[in-house]
């Protein structure tokens, strides 16, 4: 057997895939149990803390926002294979500070990892081994291998990080016109609850997340919600310092009875005063970007510009001198 394995390229690829495949399986059986372990354990916790738990109703958008890899992760849950990630809590906040509200992100991404871990290995054996001419080595497979499931596994990590940074910036851009456009709502006459719907309706267009992190709070607010829980929501859906600071002061000036109107009106101003800040940051931040470009590629050129008729010069008298011409 050992024999075929060592002459026969076919068997050795057959052989690498197995191993491959039973190691990842191996470690991610034994990653599960213990995932499921503490699961188990933090459910028994909190039920000894608490015994009156109540089950949270479900959401009348889950079927709406189920797609194909919500299927597909149901699907092999179904089958017995544990998609929950041993620290939810953090995933959830996570996916949700990138938009990813349904109660299946979190399986669906541990199900990307899984799926990134297997494919790219596996199809880089199948290229490798696909080629005509000599296989490669099994040192080169197994490390090329083994560095392509450490990018599956935190490829979806960067992807979510990344849109997460790209909805803060979207949030951040658009908040100072939304706290304008409630200011005068405000002082026109209408509720903070009427103010938040009209310009949840009016940003559509400008601010898409504005007005949808409006729009979730108005609704939440007609359906009996109070204001504290239908604020606090709204600062969690966003994951922006700014937002979070913005429903504080709500929640006060609706417990202390001051003027919303006034509280807004000076929140507004800090609002400016930070964005003229991180336009000013910025831009100072921009020579210094610029001079890495500048530094690698033009210095170099100038260099050899400025060097150049001195070195003609030595070719052209030094050179013949030292070689006794």
């Amino acid at each position: 057997m050992l024999d075929l394995v060592a002459t026969n390229s076919l068997a050795r690829l057959a052989a690498l895939i197995v191993v491959f495949v039973a190691a990842i399986g191996g470690v991610y059986a034994v990653a599960s149990w213990l995932g499921h372990r503490s699961a188990l354990r933090a459910q028994l916790r909190q039920i000894g803390e608490d015994e009156g738990v109540t089950m949270r109703p479900a959401s009348l958008r889950s079927h709406a926002n189920e797609g194909a890899w919500a299927k597909l992760a149901a699907a092999i849950e179904a089958a017995g294979l544990d998609l929950t990630d041993s620290k939810s809590e953090r995933l959830t906040a996570k996916l949700r500070a990138a938009g990813y509200t349904s109660p299946m992100a979190p399986r669906v991404f541990t199900l990307s990892r899984l799926i990134g871990v297997f494919a790219l290995p596996l199809g880089y054996i199948a290229l490798a081994y696909s080629r005509p001419g000599d296989p490669p080595s099994f040192l080169k497979v197994y490390l090329i291998g083994a560095c392509l499931a450490l990018l599956g596994l935190y490829l979806p990590n960067l992807f979510v990080q990344a849109k997460a940074d790209r909805r803060r910036d979207e949030l951040l851009r658009g908040f100072p016109d939304c706290l304008d456009l409630l200011i005068i709502c405000i002082e026109s006459g209408l509720s903070i609850e009427a103010a938040m719907d009209r310009v949840g309706r009016e940003m559509v267009l400008s601010h898409p997340l504005v007005a949808e992190m409006l729009s979730v709070a108005s609704l939440q607010l007609r359906a009996g919600a109070s204001r504290e829980d239908a604020f606090r929501k709204m600062s969690e859906m966003a994951g922006v310092d700014e937002v979070r600071s913005f429903t504080t002061l709500i929640i006060q000036s609706d417990k202390l009875g001051t003027s919303i109107a006034t509280t807004l009106r000076v929140y507004a101003s800090e609002m400016r005063v930070r964005r003229e800040l991180r336009a000013e940051e910025r831009a100072h931040r921009l020579p210094v970007l610029i001079s890495i470009p500048l530094v690698v590629c033009m210095l170099p050129v100038m260099i050899g510009v400025l060097m150049l008729p001195a070195v003609v010069r030595l070719v052209k008298t030094i050179f013949p001198m030292m070689m006794g011409g």
